[in-house]
């Protein structure tokens, strides 16, 4: 699978995208806690834009999408 930075690599500058848990091969609860981090700290090459898209799992509602813009 495509790693984070992979996906980052291939976009223009300032070009907005979607990365979801079936690119980068993840379970939905470990990307969740991925976009949690990335929600708080900021990502790697990119900022989050727009509300992240969740999924409800055992009652949970786990982020399985999110939109990103690559920074410039």
């Amino acid at each position: 699978m495509a790693s984070v930075d992979d996906i980052v690599k291939k976009q223009k500058p300032g070009a907005a995208f979607v990365i979801s848990a079936p690119m980068l091969g993840l379970e939905i609860e470990e990307f969740d806690t991925l976009a949690n981090i990335w929600i708080k700290d900021g990502g790697s090459g990119f900022k989050m834009i727009g509300v992240p898209h969740r999924k409800v799992i055992d009652g949970e509602f786990l982020i399985d999408r999110i939109t990103v813009v690559k920074e410039e």
